[in-house]
């Protein structure tokens, strides 16, 4: 399975997933430019504030989240071309990645 990640407004071919918790901001639920809504995905609103609030870096909310995905075992995402979408800034110091990398160990 190939994962990618793309910000929410980048158009990408594939099946696109919204892995934020939170829908984003000035995006209507109708139409939306993704296939499907996987907040089960998303690290939970304790990890998410910390780490946006500067709690805590980048490399401690990696080893938290990873926790998080290992205890939970979501379901992964099927399909052959997967697009991982964010409203992140930088989607590269974000959950996407991580989960991307989670996702491919896995």
């Amino acid at each position: 399975m190939a994962v990618r990640i793309a910000r929410i407004y980048d158009e990408t071919a594939g099946h696109r997933v919204l892995v934020d918790r939170l829908w984003p901001r000035g995006v209507a639920k109708a139409g939306a430019p993704w296939h499907e809504w996987r907040k089960d995905l998303a690290p939970s609103d304790t990890l998410r504030k910390a780490f946006h609030s500067g709690e805590i870096g980048f490399d401690a909310f990696r080893n938290a989240y990873r926790m998080e995905l290992e205890r939970a075992a979501p379901p992964g995402v099927d399909g052959a071309d997967v697009v991982l979408v964010t409203a992140a800034k930088d989607p590269a110091r974000s959950h996407a990645s991580v989960l991307r990398e989670w996702l491919e160990d896995g």
